[in-house]
């Protein structure tokens, strides 16, 4: 039997659920018009008021947000709440330009936990679990996230945050550690340090599951983890300006549960903004329906997936997601072909001789544009014949060929030659962007 977090909401028939979001989508529209500023002149200037909103239709008179609105109205433009009914800040690094800062009310925090909970309890995690949370606590959402999501559900957390990997391996074997969440390119490293330091995680770890998430990663990458560590890996999903790490896989593995009393989703073309069929791919929109410090209305995550909406094989009713395929702005452009870095991976988990670790480079060399990948060889792939390189070069190459329809460069670098990462992976170096 399934195991359930909250059965009557969870395995709500469909036509409930869709009165239940209705209600609660006319109630924040309402909401946010009368205490945020930001929404309200939004609205104006689209010519929508809150009574226009009666069904869950209507929801495409509404205006998008999107992260450079987050930006604009920095640092608490967005917040429909004074600072005194806050309990939390959380911020993005600001990189790529001024940061995002997202604010918690309690209500926030608690609903947060539940959404984690609820996904844990899907796949059987329970009170007699231990978490270890590897994932960056502090500004970042993935840490604090998880924590409180699994103790909410009863079990144990070992904070160990990014880095530190010899300790982590350590506490997990010493703690009877049952499970795991970081980024699948962090657990990659834990496995190859394991190695070097004799840890079997199948015989010397109680270690039985993953969450992994915070980055794109393909289905061949989740086979290769499994493989070699002998778990079962879960896919984890969220987004900072929502509130980080908030829904994963059940056990029947068959896309991400998205909980539809607190979130409304749509799969939506990139380009036109219409809404695409289920089980297309598309990018994803995301209106939260019960945040009080900073709600958000039709949110462009960027992210692209698929919709399911038929219910689980799980008996839960609630919308799923596939895996994140990429972002709609981290495609590559190559020649006038679109390139993501995760088919690049698929196309390589699939090749034996081929290691965990890529890097993808892109140049301008004159007028062309070029496009090299390197890739770490498996230790027990690499030959002294030069013949045999050049069979697998050739082999690499004409896979990467047949799936991104585009001739690129391959160079087989050692194993260990590439930078690792104890948070979220970088695979793309574009040089053009210098």
């Amino acid at each position: 039997m399934p195991e359930y977090w909250d059965p009557e909401i969870e395995t709500m028939p469909i036509d409930d659920l869709k009165k239940l979001q209705e209600e609660k989508l006319k109630q924040l529209v309402h909401y946010v018009y009368e205490r945020s500023p930001f929404y309200r002149k939004r609205f104006d200037e689209h010519g929508v008021k809150p009574e226009d909103i009666q069904t869950l239709d209507d929801i495409r008179k509404l205006p998008f947000t999107v992260k450079q609105d987050l930006r604009d109205t920095y640092p608490t433009g967005m917040f429909c709440v004074p600072n005194t009914e806050l309990v939390r800040f959380h911020a993005s690094s600001g990189t790529t330009g001024k940061p995002t800062v997202v604010g918690y009310t309690q209500h926030d925090i608690e609903e947060w936990a539940e959404s984690l909970a609820r996904g844990f309890t899907s796949v059987g995690l329970g009170e007699n679990d231990i978490l270890q949370v590897s994932y960056g606590y502090g500004l970042f959402t993935g840490g604090l996230g998880a924590h409180y999501g699994s103790e909410k559900l009863g079990a144990t957390v070992l904070p160990t945050s990014s880095g530190n990997t010899e300790r982590q391996l350590e506490l997990m074997r010493d703690l009877d550690v049952t499970a795991i969440a970081c980024t699948p390119s962090y657990f990659l490293y834990m496995i190859e340090t394991a190695k070097k330091l004799n840890i079997d995680l199948r015989s010397d770890t109680k270690l039985r599951m993953g969450f992994f998430g915070a980055e794109p990663w393909s289905e061949e990458l989740k086979r290769r983890i499994e493989s070699e560590s002998g778990i079962k890996a879960y896919d984890i999903y969220g987004t900072s300006e929502m509130s980080g790490p908030l829904f994963t896989e059940c056990s029947e593995q068959c896309g991400v549960h998205i909980w539809a009393d607190k979130f409304l989703i749509e799969i939506l073309d990139p380009e036109t903004g219409q809404p695409v069929p289920d089980g297309e791919t598309g990018e994803l929109v995301i209106t939260t329906l019960t945040k009080e410090a900073m709600p958000l209305i039709r949110y462009r995550v960027r992210d692209l997936t698929r919709k399911f909406s038929e219910p689980c094989p799980c008996g839960r009713t609630h919308p799923r997601i596939a895996r994140i395929s990429g972002r709609s702005d981290d495609m590559i452009i190559v020649r006038g072909i679109n390139v993501f870095p995760g088919q690049v991976e698929s196309v390589l988990m699939k090749i034996p001789e081929v290691g965990n670790h890529f890097m993808i480079i892109v140049d301008r060399i004159g007028p062309l544009d070029s496009m090299k990948v390197q890739i770490e060889m498996h230790e027990s792939a690499f030959s002294d014949k030069m013949s045999d390189m050049m069979e697998l070069k050739g082999k690499i190459s004409s896979a990467l060929k047949n799936v991104l329809n585009l001739a690129v460069e391959v160079e087989l670098v050692e194993h260990g030659s590439l930078p690792r990462s104890e948070g979220k992976s970088k695979k793309v170096i574009d040089k053009r962007k210098i």
